[in-house]
């Protein structure tokens, strides 16, 4: 029925969508398995894309060639840029999206793949042979060969949702869970845990009442994540803020004696940063309030996802405490809050390119890595589906460096530290972060996926005309001067230090107080001179002279930490055979396998006397 595949990714979300993409558009026979055609790439959780460090991740996919951030910029119903009150390597942009519209997007975009094929089964069994994966056997007894296997099975492996004391099978509301795959993996010798994640009830928004809410619109010029000219919808909607109060608390509490958190009906560990509204009122018991965000599901639809309220109590302890929210007085709900307590596999049994250690030519991305977020997926779909095509074809791996990518500080460390708790991205995880900047994720990214051959030559001269003319720029104001007649009344105006002789715009412009367009008015020749570039350059230029010292510090860590970063380790070296490293290193060495001198550094449990050790034996 099936002829043999080169890859086959099995799930369509986040992760596998982006898998499967990368894969087929680097020339693989590629082969999606979902257990449902019609929710492919569905937004399980809140309707957005972005945010904190997320919206960083993003901006890096789509530099390398992937499709979140296209997807995203054709479904968005609203776009802020967060954080723009501090530096740029805080900046971090976040859609609102048309649920629906997102979905149906990701599917064209997939359809339009040449050679990428789809089919809806569930995938019971992985075909290992000597130790390699071989393809799958699906729900139906039809065995699909294939070079490499992706698997991406997000919340559905032995999935069970509880509401209140209520539970059963599923890997999401509506929709049945994968059974089997853990039983096969944890006989092929891979550890499996359980984790745990829960969303908020839906309401029909036309029982709610706006006026008692905080309108929160977007941001007045619209962002976008692509790097790509992909045309934005033209409208965008307004979303609200509510407040939950001391009643809302003490309705809640009356659910806790079935609240499946509190009974230890749950066991898997949930996300610490998204906690549930129980959580929140248990641990924070000092607060007579939370924030909720009411965020509509689309253009069209009523439908409006509560964020912030997170819940898995019963049905009816959600309803009653809901309409003590003002501007919920009336809701109606369209379905409960519910956790879901899924299977993972510990991701330091991976590699940096995402293959697993005990079986060659098989895959982990997303969720089943102890992940969560679709942005993070996503990234580990990509950075999958690349090196499954790359492995298979005996190419260059691709193994992104802290210091070049969000994506891998994400990927290393899982890899190298692990997680026992849902890993979600934050801005703090990267030591590096003022380089790694939404800002210039194309400069840094773009010409290793030109090298792949995910992306254009046009792609990729777009890319240096805008670090060519960004520096022309930087140049330019290094070079040219403005008096104090020209601009100090700009300069009393903007609360900053007055000329008292000519200076160079470069080190007016460094100052906090005053931006390029400040100088721009300053000075009529500059000013027309920036009409000749786009807004991206011109923010380019300008973070580049106001941040140019800092760079320079950075790359000087960058480049004293690189000694260790390229000091590679045999991957079959014994270090058993060290008995002057620490009886806890030597298993955590043995079971990461670091790839690096820097990566075994970053292993926890290996101290630096064990590095030491390490780099004695090396040299």
């Amino acid at each position: 029925m099936f002829n043999k595949y080169n890859v086959i990714v099995v799930g369509a979300g986040h992760a596998g969508c982006e898998a499967a993409a990368a894969a087929a558009n680097l020339g693989s026979s590629t082969l999606l398995i979902t257990m449902n055609m019609g929710v492919i790439a569905q937004m399980s959780c809140n309707p957005a894309i972005g945010g904190v460090a997320k919206g960083q991740i993003v901006r890096e996919i789509d530099a390398m060639g992937g499709y979140t951030g296209i997807i995203a910029d054709k479904s968005t119903i609203q776009f802020r840029m967060l954080n723009k009150s501090k530096g740029p390597a805080m900046w971090s942009p976040r859609t609102q999206n048309d649920r629906m519209r997102f979905a149906e997007e990701w599917r064209l975009q997939l359809e339009a793949i040449p050679n990428l094929d789809m089919w809806q089964d569930t995938v019971k069994e992985v075909i290992v042979e000597n130790g390699t994966a071989k393809g799958v056997i699906t729900s139906l007894g039809i065995r699909i060969e294939a070079d490499a296997v992706i698997l991406t099975n997000g919340t559905f492996l032995n999935g069970l949702i509880h509401i209140g004391d209520k539970k059963f099978g599923g890997g999401r509301t509506g929709e049945k869970s994968a059974t089997g795959l853990t039983e096969q993996l944890v006989s092929l010798g891979f550890e499996s845990g359980r984790m745990k994640t829960g969303t908020p009830p839906r309401i029909d928004g036309r029982s709610l009442n706006y006026a008692l809410m905080e309108e929160q619109w977007g941001d007045d010029e619209k962002g976008r994540f692509s790097f790509t000219d992909v045309p934005l919808p033209t409208e965008q909607r307004c979303c609200w803020i509510t407040y939950t109060n001391d009643k809302v608390h003490e309705v809640l509490k009356t659910g806790f004696e079935k609240s499946p958190m509190f009974t230890g009906r749950i066991k898997g560990l949930g996300p610490r940063y998204c906690p549930s509204i129980e959580d929140k009122i248990n641990r924070f018991a000092e607060r007579d309030r939370h924030q909720i965000f009411v965020e509509p599901e689309g253009f069209q639809t009523v439908e409006i996802y509560v964020n912030g309220f997170s819940t898995s109590l019963p049905e009816d302890v959600q309803q009653k405490a809901l309409r003590l929210i003002p501007g919920f007085e009336n809701a109606k709900m369209y379905r409960p809050g519910y956790a879901i307590e899924y299977d993972y596999f510990p991701p330091v049994q991976l590699d940096l390119t995402l293959e697993t250690l005990k079986v060659k030519n098989l895959f982990f991305a997303g969720q089943i890595n102890g992940t969560t977020g679709y942005e993070e997926a996503g990234a580990q779909g990509f950075v999958a589906g690349v090196n499954a095509h790359q492995k298979i074809n005996d190419l260059h791996e691709l193994i992104l460096k802290r210091s070049e990518s969000y994506i891998g500080v994400l990927i290393d460390d899982l890899v190298t530290k692990g997680t026992e708790e849902p890993y979600r991205m934050f801005t703090s995880r990267a030591e590096h972060r003022l380089l790694l900047r939404q800002d210039n994720a194309d400069i840094r990214l773009t010409p290793i996926a030109h090298k792949l051959g995910l992306v254009s030559d046009d792609r990729l001269k777009k890319v240096q005309d805008k670090i060519d003319d960004s520096d022309r720029l930087v140049s330019y104001m290094k070079q040219s001067s403005v008096s104090p007649i020209e601009i100090n009344e700009i300069l009393s105006r903007e609360h900053s230090s007055p000329l008292t002789q000519k200076s160079k715009m470069f080190g007016i412009l460094s100052r906090p107080q005053i931006n390029i367009r400040h100088i721009a008015e300053s000075n009529t020749e500059f000013s027309t001179l920036l009409e000749k570039y786009n807004e991206e350059t011109i923010e380019q230029a300008e973070i580049k002279v106001k941040y140019e010292s800092y760079f320079e510090k950075e790359m000087e860590i960058v480049n004293k930490m690189k000694k260790m970063e390229d000091k590679e380790i045999n991957p079959n070296f014994d270090y058993s055979s060290l008995t002057s490293l620490s009886i806890e290193a030597r298993e955590k060495l043995l079971k990461v396998k670091p790839r690096t001198l820097g990566q075994a550094s970053r292993i926890s449990g290996v101290s630096p006397s064990d590095i030491s050790v390490l780099m004695v034996h090396m040299s």
